[in-house]
């Protein structure tokens, strides 16, 4: 029986996370999550007898230590994280507050046997893009909002581990992941209840920003399949889809597939934290997957029809 810690795992990544791994019944899986963000309700414990949850905040040492200490777990994916444009641009001073999360993690997983620490990066760190697509080696991580820059002290931090302790990582940097259970306040979730509801779409500038979309199923395919094969040992991992779309036929597609007379208004652009072009390189991903990722009007259709987590 493997012990495996997923933190953040009542969130939307991190509880369709726990839900793959407890398919496989030689994983015991303690789910961790302060539910500042996260939501109880996403957390499969009801369905599997090999999951327990716990309400912890992973940034207290004494909360996170005790379930450590108490489970002896071999693998942690690291996935807590106040995350959210808008909230993190509104609080600044608790993104850092992460970086004690990361700190005690990793310590607490080079004192009590852990093998290997999976980290939640983000496609932030790149910051304002400089080579397309980003590639994970080449680019240069140029970040500068709190947010981006927690993410990226975090990969510092795992690789000194690694260096220092001998303490194994992977590293996955998500580049916007959506599906039917994601929190109502990002670009996906947030344009898809206002065109069920008929009600204006807003896009911060023209709309011209473009991004990449990854459906949850391509994104936890691709990182349970390295924690099962054991691939991409202390390496990064861009997870993202390969289609560049601009925000703005984002929201004239969802208009059309949920039938909506929404209108689309624009608001002025964002200070910071609004980047030109979002494409990652793909190749490793896909290397894990090995079958085209899902399209995205495929994945829409998907979300439009199960809009639980969306509309409540």
């Amino acid at each position: 029986m493997r012990n495996i810690l997923v933190t953040g795992g009542a969130g939307f990544i991190g509880s369709a996370l726990v839900e793959r791994l407890a398919e496989d019944q030689n994983n015991f899986v303690v789910v961790v999550d302060s539910l500042r963000t996260g939501e109880l309700r996403k957390v499969p414990e009801s369905r599997h007898r090999n999951i327990r949850f716990i309400k912890c905040d992973t940034n207290d040492y004494r909360d996170i230590s005790a379930v450590f200490f108490a489970h002896r777990f071999e693998y942690v994916f690291h996935y807590a994280a106040l995350v959210g444009v808008q909230r993190t641009l509104r609080n600044p001073v608790a993104v850092l507050s992460d970086i004690s999360g990361i700190e005690n993690i990793l310590k607490l997983s080079k004192n009590t046997g852990v093998q290997r620490v999976y980290f939640s990066s983000s496609s932030e760190v790149y910051g304002e893009p400089v080579e397309f697509p980003q590639n994970e080696t080449t680019t240069p991580l140029n970040s500068r909002l709190p947010y981006a820059i927690v993410k990226n002290v975090g990969e510092a931090y795992l690789r000194s581990y690694q260096k220092e302790f001998g303490l194994e990582y992977t590293i996955f940097r998500f580049f916007n992941t959506y599906g039917p259970k994601q929190s109502k306040d990002f670009v996906i979730s947030r344009f898809i209840r206002a065109a069920l509801s008929d009600a204006p779409i807003t896009i911060y500038g023209d709309g011209s920003q473009t991004r990449t979309f990854c459906f949850i199923e391509d994104n936890i395919e691709a990182t349970t399949n390295a924690f099962f094969q054991n691939k991409f040992i202390n390496d990064v991992v861009n997870v993202g889809g390969d289609t560049e779309i601009p925000i703005l036929d984002v929201a004239k597609t969802i208009i059309r597939l949920a039938g909506s007379k929404s209108e689309i208004r624009f608001l002025p652009p964002l200070e910071e934290g609004d980047m030109t072009r979002r494409k990652p390189d793909t190749a490793k991903m896909k290397t894990l997957i090995q079958r085209p990722l899902l399209g995205f009007e495929e994945g829409l259709l998907r979300v439009v029809k199960n809009t639980e987590f969306i509309v409540s």
